[in-house]
């Protein structure tokens, strides 16, 4: 079984203690990172922006962006504890996830969106794109504790289930 497991910065504990949980000790584990191309060019014009036009940046972007992923692939591999694959992708993320998955068992993906309550929108776009087309199945979990059933929004007025029978 080859278990994917898509590494995002401040949720991707969560993903690798699930992969561990569910996968068996024979699983292959890869851990995927991915770098969107326009993260870079933000930094870059907020950089512009505060040290100005023709000032050189202290430190240049492109430096900044592998080794914080060096960082967090070390990170997971101690959690994990255990021999995994180093994935490194750079593009459209939602995409590159999924040409990621296209040969895994399973791909497992952390909410991103609101956390205070069950629904639609506890997931970003690119992880709803993920979810919408991997070619894989996708276990996806919870950074932390899940909301309570009393966070989904009542039913219209109309649209009442009927009383059980008596």
């Amino acid at each position: 079984m080859k278990v994917l497991i898509w590494l995002r910065e401040g949720l991707w504990e969560v993903a690798v203690d699930t992969a561990l949980r569910v996968s068996g000790s024979d699983a292959e584990m890869v851990l995927l990172h991915v770098t969107s191309p326009e993260v870079e060019e933000v930094i870059r014009g907020g950089m512009a922006g505060l040290l100005g036009r023709h000032r050189t940046a202290p430190t240049r972007v492109a430096d900044v962006g592998p080794a914080a992923q060096r960082e967090l692939f070390a990170a997971a591999r101690r959690r994990l504890g255990r021999d995994c694959v180093e994935l490194t992708r750079r593009g459209r993320i939602e995409r590159e996830v999924i040409e990621a998955a296209a040969d895994a068992d399973l791909l497992v993906v952390s909410r991103d969106g609101d956390r205070a309550r069950l629904g639609p929108h506890s997931l970003g776009p690119a992880t709803r794109f993920v979810v919408d087309h991997a070619p894989c199945p996708v276990l996806l979990v919870w950074p932390g504790t899940a909301p309570g059933l009393s966070s989904i929004p009542p039913l219209p007025p109309g649209d009442r289930p009927p009383p059980p029978p008596r």
